[in-house]
């Protein structure tokens, strides 16, 4: 009886560069063989593409590892968080280390004849080039010095003539694979020409890197963007030379702005910290990136991560582009706003209030000294925030929605107190209704609903008596009711708003 082949452990990969801020869109590239790994119960590894030494930065590097920790896309393998330690057993994963890997791997393919020194200047090169495109054909090197005498190679060499280590491409050959997602590829090695691997062999190229760490770290899926087919049959023909079994590829679509256009900052917030800092949950970027692509095949939009795991498959992303909808995440953020306690919100909501002067510094764990120099307690900054909580979209809006609680006067034209054709004497006496009604009262919130609604009932209009008082302790054209505001600010300071409302309009 034959043996059934046994099954390879799923091993997925996310290797970014860091040369600049955590892309939005790039969540998504690390969220799909993430997920893919998760459901399989296979290994999610993460590796720094960092030998571009002069654009890769250590400070992108600790933003790119803690955003993804930030969103929860924790990985089995790779560097550890504020460390330069590695989690896994084919550290290093950092292709800056990995110089003495590639050189072996090098050394090995000018040895098996799959690789050779190419000394044509860039000059020669670019002749070559051209001279191809002006006869129709692709302009890709063709190979001058592959069949260079091993004897004049050395030679070169021992002169320190400049070169190139180029993989000697198979010549009229179809490389063909296919795609997870969008099916057979095939690509004709006439369109590559002999590709430079290598500028020497300390210093290997993008395609050369990524193929030998991909079968270096038995990566058994490679789930990135569509802008690296180009690449995918270049890195087949390696890993082949090297007598290796090639991982199986699937490639996602563009992620496209409101304009059709590549998403950039011209038209949108494109870095991950950006949104974190505007107040976006991870919870909600995370569920709306998962439908950048992917499609569950239901109605469903709200999808926790442990549910996206169980749910998620290649099968189910989408060839055609993604649209990034901001007013979808804006309505997801404010759903999985509403979904946190009272209590999580506030401490949320916190530093958004502290960066803009509305909270000088907590002081203790139960009071918060504000601007004012009065002692805020939590539960008033809990009152507070609860008057927007089914309102909020992002955690920063909380700033100019609740500003006006910390202030001692309000700055606003007398001209928003006036509700349809009142006159000035009208909303004075309107006002004056007010502070009578809310002077005798015990101060509760259902006293305030009682008394002040069943005083705007006896108008021809309710508006008359609401929205000028609405207007005196806010200071805004919208905000939320004059009675819920007045609970928040309290008996005292919502007596001295209405004052202060009459003042300007006398």
């Amino acid at each position: 009886m034959i043996a059934k082949k046994e099954e390879k452990r799923i091993r997925t990969r996310f290797a970014p560069s860091p040369t600049g801020h955590l892309h939005i869109g790039t969540i998504r590239t690390a969220l799909f063989p993430f997920l893919f790994a998760r459901k399989n119960k296979g290994t999610f590894i993460l590796r720094i593409e960092d030998t571009d030494l002069e654009r890769s930065k250590k400070e992108w590097e600790d933003e790119l590892l803690m955003g993804l920790n930030w969103m929860g896309i924790n990985w089995d393998e790779g560097p550890v968080v504020n460390s330069l330690d590695y989690i896994g057993g084919h550290s290093p994963y950092r292709q800056s280390e990995r110089t003495k890997i590639y050189r072996k791997y090098l050394e090995q393919m000018l040895k098996d004849g799959h690789a050779y020194y190419c000394f044509c200047s860039k000059e020669e090169v670019e002749a070559q080039k051209q001279y191809l495109m002006s006869i129709g054909e692709s302009p890709v090197y063709r190979g001058a010095c592959r069949d260079l005498p091993k004897e004049t190679v050395e030679k070169y060499l021992k002169e320190g003539k400049p070169s190139v280590i180029r993989f000697r491409t198979p010549v009229d050959t179809k490389v063909s694979f296919n795609d997870l997602i969008r099916g057979e590829i095939e690509v004709s090695t006439e369109t590559m020409g002999d590709f430079v691997l290598a500028k020497d062999l300390d210093t290997a190229l993008f395609n050369f890197t990524c193929a030998v760490d991909d079968v270096e770290m038995e990566i058994t899926h490679v789930i990135r963007g569509e802008d690296h087919i180009p690449n995918t049959p270049k890195q087949i023909l390696i890993i082949r030379a090297l007598g290796f079994e090639e991982p199986k590829y699937a490639h996602l679509s563009l992620i496209l702005g409101t304009d059709k256009k590549k998403l950039s900052k011209r038209t949108s917030k494109t870095s991950l910290i950006d949104y974190k800092d505007d107040g976006y949950l991870p919870e909600a970027i995370l569920n709306f990136i998962a439908f950048l692509g992917w499609n569950p095949g239901t109605e469903k939009e709200i999808y926790s991560l442990n549910e996206l795991i169980a749910d998620f498959s290649i099968e189910k992303i989408q060839k055609s582009a993604a649209i990034f909808n901001v007013d979808k995440l804006d309505w997801l953020n404010g759903f999985y706003i509403r979904k946190k306690s009272l209590y999580d919100l506030t401490r949320e909501c916190i530093p958004y209030l502290i960066k803009a002067n509305l909270i000088k510094e907590i002081a203790v764990e139960k009071y918060l000294v504000v601007e004012t120099n009065e002692e805020t307690h939590l539960e008033e900054i809990e009152k507070m925030v609860a008057l927007y909580h089914e309102r909020l979209k992002k955690l920063s809006e909380i700033v100019e929605l609740i500003d006006f609680c910390f202030l001692k006067e309000l700055d606003y034209s007398a001209e928003l107190l006036k509700w349809k054709e009142m006159s000035n004497q009208e909303i004075i006496d309107s006002l004056n209704k007010s502070k009578e009604i809310i002077t005798a009262l015990e101060f509760n919130q259902e006293n305030l609903e009682k008394e002040l609604m069943e005083e705007a009932n006896k108008l021809t209009n309710r508006g008359n008596l609401l929205w000028p008082l609405r207007v005196a302790l806010s200071g805004k054209n919208n905000s939320a009711g004059p009675m819920e505001i007045a609970f928040v600010l309290g008996k005292e300071k919502t007596i001295m708003r209405i004052e202060q409302a009459i003042k300007k309009l006398k």
